[in-house]
């Protein structure tokens, strides 16, 4: 079952600082663009480069992932020789079982794994973030330059470059210092989260890296620079298309905004399709005094109101009347009769009841709140939201 390179997908995050909206599932399997859920993009990313062995470590909330993921079909992955694999925390004979410590530490614990496939190179990829990347192109890079490890980069404003990994590199490429969100970065080059390993020799860093009590069990912070540190050749490999993490509220809004703007993310490139497991929706139905304008409406939609620069996932209502404005809406979730919503993210199978308002307008584009109605949430009829504010109230009484 040799295979060059497979993939192994950190996945397992809680994503805490989506708040509410991840209260009950992982950041990875949160509706995204209407069609999607986040974890799609490298999963189709992996299908469109070639590669056919995933491994996805989990950890938080892991069912309503592992059902999404299935036999990884969507993805063209449901094959007898690769395939994608759901990789929890476990517990092997004479151990005690842990959970993942660090991001080093969850491909630590599955070296087996690893070992199965005899794999040459190994990809490790986030499953929180949004781009389109050929893989293939990358891991050319990685044997051209004969490197230990490729860090996919990319420039950022050096005002926000101390939130990243930054690098430093030579005039041919090769990284020469490396700083996990520096207080004063020396450099606007970020890393992605991105990395090929020559898996023998990355193994060989894993086990040293796990031997020591002081380490954080983290790519960042312990297995690149030790990596740095011994004189391994380290590779940049410079991404110029688009790229966004969605940890944050602010980010996960503003990335959903940006799929209104092709120009900056092709969805409908038919030559690097981002795949999903779509559900059997009936074809999105337009009342007669709705009105939509720049905007993502998916399967199973009832609009009846209006609609405006804002993205709707499948299932999801919006009562005569309703205002709906800059706002993501979930799938499932109902907006009554002349409610407003405004700035908003809905979580999925949220009920905003009839005439309430949700969220307001800025003051200007550096003011804006965005206000946040987690998973099965409800809005009383004629209750007000203010901007910024954050519902968790659970209608299952949970």
């Amino acid at each position: 079952m040799k295979k060059e390179c497979i993939a192994m997908l950190l996945a397992g995050g809680q994503g805490s600082r989506l708040y509410s909206l991840t209260s009950r599932a992982a950041k990875p399997i949160m509706p995204f663009g209407g069609k999607y859920r986040i974890i799609d993009f490298p999963l189709s990313n992996c299908a469109n480069s070639g590669i056919n062995v995933v491994g996805v470590l989990t950890q938080y909330q892991p069912l309503q992932l592992n059902s999404y993921i299935g036999s990884g079909q969507p993805w063209d992955m449901d094959i007898s020789r690769g395939g994608v694999y759901i990789l929890p925390p476990y517990q092997s004979a004479g151990s005690k079982g842990e959970w993942f410590s660090g991001t080093a530490n969850a491909i630590y614990q599955n070296i087996a794994f690893a070992d199965l496939w005899e794999p040459e190179y190994v990809l490790i990829l986030s499953g929180d973030h949004i781009y389109k990347m050929d893989y293939a192109d990358m891991l050319e890079q990685h044997k051209e330059h004969g490197a230990d490890c490729t860090i996919a980069v990319i420039q950022v404003p050096l005002e926000e470059a101390s939130r990243f990994g930054i690098m430093s590199t030579d005039e041919k490429g090769f990284v020469t210092k490396f700083a996990e969100k520096p207080k004063e970065p020396e450099s606007d080059l970020a890393s992605m989260g991105i990395y090929i390993f020559t898996w023998q020799k990355l193994k060989k860093y894993l086990i040293e890296d796990e031997q020591n009590p002081q380490s954080e069990k983290d790519f960042g912070k312990n297995i690149i620079p030790n990596m740095l540190n011994s004189g391994e050749k380290l590779w940049a490999y410079s991404f110029n298309g688009y790229w966004r993490d969605v940890g944050t509220i602010d980010s996960l809004w503003e990335s959903n905004m940006d799929m209104l703007a092709p120009a900056l993310i092709d969805l409908y490139d038919r030559s690097w399709p981002i795949r999903s497991r779509s559900p059997i929706k009936p074809p999105h139905y337009i009342g007669e005094n709705a009105e939509i304008r720049h905007s993502i409406v998916t399967e199973g939609c009832d609009i009846r109101g209006t609609v405006s620069n804002s993205v709707l996932s499948s299932g999801v209502s919006v009562g005569e009347g309703a205002v709906v404005n800059y706002s993501i809406l979930m799938p499932g979730c109902e907006i009554g009769k002349n409610a407003i919503v405004e700035y908003s993210i809905i979580g999925e199978n949220a009920v905003i009841g009839e005439g309430a308002a949700v969220g307001s307008p800025p003051n200007g584009m550096s003011d804006i709140k965005i206000t946040t109605c987690g998973p099965d949430s409800a809005v009383n009829a004629s209750a007000r939201v203010e901007a910024g504010a954050m519902i968790y109230s659970d209608r299952r009484g949970k």
